[in-house]
């Protein structure tokens, strides 16, 4: 008994091993919102390597007319990642069946589909959809912090996260002021953060009025220091059939190919991809939108998902759907002959949007001699 005792006493102490760090008291810093700020907005090329699991209470019916969107937002995805800095990166998509990868390598982003043995490799576009890396943790976080002040940030209690004593960060969008009301559809978001490196390892993002965050992005596992080259590296064996594509998604596509020009300017927000182009993304921070023109094979599937959509409204050859932090709109559908859709989604209001629909559906179609 005595020797069983023993054993028994040394196989607990080293299954605790891992689990101790997480039950330990969280000390906190003296490390000010305003610095912490700044240290996030920093963290780009911080490397690290580890696990992190994104879950999301979005519901929006949209398929994979979006891309991975709709999954990344309503559910819960598991993530394994390797960061060198922005240029060199490799984010996993872990699934029951597979794994689906990104890596990118300079402007040049391979994504492989593990069980169908393919990968398919582009350049990195300005303009694209939103992707499983957006919502890792640190790439959550600095997007999100983007057009933060001193004066919108606050400290939170800390909390630790993936055995790290995290530093708590609130940041607030501030009113306009303007009487119009407000233009996000966010209310907070706070961010835990690795005092010493920066880097985010725990946000959520909360909507106006909900009782939970919308989405939650957190890292289990975390080891904050740069991974070595062939962890990075995309090397596929012979089995593999490697393709190049032309463009990323339906976002990359029409930017570079459809017969408009979008202004630098929609419902007050500018632009912050480049000119020239039929697609664009509005705004900064947690006030952001992308504006697609679409085809009406690519618009007609994608209204008849959003109009399924619970609170969808139907106004003035207009579909809009919203759930938390998402909102989104689509023009067209109330006359045959309609050569484009207006899709505009992202975190403001409905009421920027039928702003920017308004100015949008005006364009008019331009000569387009190839892609920009």
């Amino acid at each position: 008994m005595r020797r069983w005792s023993v054993v028994a006493a040394v196989v607990l102490a080293v299954a605790a091993v891992p689990v101790v760090p997480r039950l330990l008291p969280v000390g906190d810093t003296d490390v000010s919102a305003a610095t912490l700020l700044d240290r996030v907005r920093a963290s780009a090329d911080v490397g690290h390597s580890g696990y992190a699991e994104t879950e999301g209470t979005v519901q929006l019916p949209v398929g994979d007319r979006l891309g991975d969107v709709g999954e990344l937002l309503a559910g819960t995805s598991r993530l394994r990642v390797w960061w060198q800095d922005q240029d060199a990166w490799r984010v996993d998509r872990l699934l029951a069946s597979g794994e689906r990868d990104l890596v990118h390598a300079g402007p040049v982003t391979t994504s492989y589909d593990y069980e169908d043995a393919r990968a398919t490799t582009t350049l990195d576009p300005e303009i694209r959809l939103p992707r499983a890396p957006d919502l890792l943790p640190p790439a959550l976080a600095r997007t999100a912090l983007e057009d933060a002040t001193a004066v919108d940030v606050r400290r939170l209690a800390p909390r630790r996260v993936a055995g790290i004593a995290a530093s708590g960060l609130r940041y607030t969008p501030p009113d306009p002021g303007s009487g119009s009301g407000p233009r996000t559809t966010i209310d907070r978001v706070d961010v835990w953060v690795d005092p010493g490196s920066g880097l985010p390892l725990r946000v959520e993002v909360r909507a106006a009025g909900s009782d939970e965050p919308d989405v939650v992005s957190a890292f289990d596992e975390v080891e904050v220091e740069r991974p070595a080259d062939d962890l990075v590296d995309f090397r596929p064996s012979p089995a593999v059939e490697v393709e190049q594509a032309r463009t990323l998604d339906i976002a990359d596509a029409a930017g570079r190919y459809a017969p408009y020009v979008v202004p630098e300017r929609l419902a007050g927000l500018d632009r912050r991809t480049g000119p020239d182009a039929a697609a664009g993304v509005y705004g900064i921070g947690v006030t952001r939108f992308i504006a697609v023109p679409l085809r009406p094979r690519e618009a007609g599937p994608l209204r008849e998902q959003l109009r399924a959509a619970p609170g969808a409204t139907l106004g003035d050859r207009r579909t809009v759907a919203a759930d938390g932090a998402l909102t989104v709109l689509l023009t067209g559908g109330g006359r045959r002959g309609d050569r484009t859709a207006w899709l505009v989604a992202g975190t403001v209001t409905p009421q920027v949007l039928q702003e920017a629909a308004d100015e949008l559906v005006r364009l008019d179609r331009v000569d387009r001699d190839g892609p920009r």
